[in-house]
């Protein structure tokens, strides 16, 4: 990433434009946003790890769809639900 040197130039750069009152009190922001995200963060994994485990549910064989499935051979022709039809739905 960044060597040593450009570090030191880095620095220097920000002394001069931003001032040497100013670098506390940005020091001092940069810190609190740290403690911030850091307390953020735990509070994170300490609620993932609050909740309880979610239950897993696992196909073991596909349902049929209804549409261009073959009836059952347990319905006659001519009864209501076959292929030919019968008295229901006319």
């Amino acid at each position: 990433m960044f060597g040593i040197s450009e570090i030191a130039i880095l620095l220097i750069v920000v002394i001069a434009l931003l001032g040497a009152r100013k670098l506390p009190e940005l020091a001092r922001n940069a810190g609190k946003a740290a403690r911030i995200l850091k307390s953020e963060t735990r509070a994170m994994k300490d609620d993932g790890a609050a909740q309880e485990p979610r239950a897993v549910y696992e196909v073991t064989t596909p349902r049929p769809t209804g549409s261009g499935a073959a009836p059952s051979a347990a319905t006659p022709p001519g009864t209501p639900g076959s292929p030919e039809g019968g008295p229901a739905g006319h």
